[in-house]
């Protein structure tokens, strides 16, 4: 197993049993692309100090440059990037997106952002993944590109955001839109009280109700992809929607423990979904 499919792999992520039945280049393509994003986010979430982060982010940012620029890369990742991902013709700016969106949490952790600061960071840190992943899977169409990758991106990271909040709320984070916790009488944005609120379900399901609509936007906009492109979409939706399913039937009063799959039944989801059974 090389370096990227180890790292992938390592980390738990449902997004190597979805990606595992890739032919060959766009399974590494998608790896790089999954180890570039995990880079970023651990430059961030570490322990260095804010000057040190930053720094890093901006030479992240002359990374790419390099790249599109046909440049000598830098950094392992980069020259990784070079060889797998540039033959699938993937646009600078999404990495330029990503790499801003992750660094909304700088210099302070976000906390209760304004529902347009959310979309954006849920446009940048999800939806530019799923912007190059469609990219990679063969996709061409502009229009699919753009909606699927916004309304898909938004309902997986949302899932995420839902699952996490107390290990967010742990690290001093709060991603749940400030006007939903309003909606909900809420009037804290520390994330440490929001966690113990006894309205913090209702807050929750505003945000899932969020969710369950892209995914219905989502599962309207698949259909208009070839077979081979839609196939491992629909394996990673799979995944994330039965976790957002588990968390709905159990209520959104729970917030731990947060739902867990096996890898076996991670593997058997996204098996299911890809050859359409």
């Amino acid at each position: 197993m090389n370096s990227i499919e180890y790292i992938v792999k390592k980390s738990g992520s449902s997004f190597f049993w979805s990606m595992r039945l890739l032919p060959k280049a766009k399974r590494r393509a998608m790896y790089t692309i999954y180890a570039f994003c995990r880079h970023i986010d651990d430059i961030v979430d570490g322990n260095l100090p804010i000057k040190e982060k930053q720094e890093l982010l901006s030479a992240w940012r002359e990374e790419i440059d390099n790249i599109y620029d046909k440049k000598v890369p830098a950094t392992d990742i980069g020259r990784l990037i070079y060889k797998h991902c540039m033959r699938f013709h993937l646009p600078k700016n999404e990495f330029i997106k990503l790499i801003d969106s992750i660094s909304m949490d700088l210099p302070h952790p976000m906390q209760a952002p304004k529902l347009s600061e959310f979309l954006q960071y849920c446009r940048g840190v999800a939806g530019v993944p799923g912007n190059l992943s469609l990219r990679i899977f063969g996709c061409t169409d502009e229009k699919v590109i753009e909606e699927l990758s916004t309304s898909l991106g938004t309902a997986l990271q949302i899932t995420n955001i839902l699952r996490d909040v107390k290990e967010d709320a742990q690290a001093n984070r709060l991603y749940i839109p400030r006007e939903y916790l309003k909606s909900a009488s809420i009037t804290t944005k520390n994330p440490s009280e929001v966690i113990t609120n006894k309205n913090l379900a209702k807050a929750r399901e505003e945000l899932a109700k969020m969710a369950e609509s892209d995914y219905i936007k989502s599962s309207q906009i698949i259909p208009y992809l070839d077979k081979n492109t839609a196939r491992p979409v629909r394996a990673i939706t799979a995944i994330y929607r039965k976790y957002f399913d588990m968390m709905q039937a159990r209520g959104w009063e729970v917030i731990s423990p947060k739902p867990q799959l096996s890898k076996i039944n991670k593997l058997s989801l996204a098996l299911r979904a890809y050859f359409g059974k």
